[in-house]
């Protein structure tokens, strides 16, 4: 039975589900079909704190799945401009969880994963991303063993 990490970039794929589908995606038909594949070892949701009670209740929502949600606080810049990524946090986690799995899942259609992606495949790992096809970047898709579309099967 393949060990399975999962790690989801909540933002991007809030963000590129409502602005392909208008809809969100489905944590939970995703924790199903991925669990039809093999042993879920590890799972982290990362996520930017704005104190809101309606994301709140979301991310209790997914620790009620199964994922460890990693908070970082939304930060406002004095020039109106807003920080809040993950990309460094995420590729740590899975550079970390290399040696202990045999299949990578990442929730997120962006390009700045392809090379760890890539990394990870020449462990010996598969390495997955489910991400929506017309907002995921070329280079991860070509990066990993599978690109799963988000598609309306797992949307709510």
């Amino acid at each position: 039975m393949n060990k399975i990490a999962i790690f989801a970039d909540v933002q991007n794929i809030y963000y590129t589900t409502k602005e392909a589908y208008g809809r969100q995606f489905n944590y939970r038909k995703l924790w199903q079909k991925i669990s039809d594949d093999g042993e879920i070892v590890s799972a982290s949701a990362y996520a930017i704190d704005r104190n809101d009670p309606a994301q709140q209740k979301f991310q209790i929502a997914l620790q009620h799945i199964g994922f460890n949600v990693k908070l970082k606080p939304y930060i406002q810049r004095s020039d109106g401009s807003a920080k809040g990524d993950w990309d460094v946090g995420i590729t740590i986690d899975i550079m970390d969880t290399m040696n202990e799995v045999d299949v990578i899942i990442l929730l997120s259609g962006d390009g700045d994963f392809d090379l760890l992606m890539q990394k990870a495949q020449s462990k010996g790992i598969r390495a997955e991303a489910y991400g929506v096809p017309t907002l995921s970047s070329h280079s991860l898709v070509q990066s990993v063993s599978r690109f799963h579309p988000i598609e309306d099967d797992l949307l709510l």
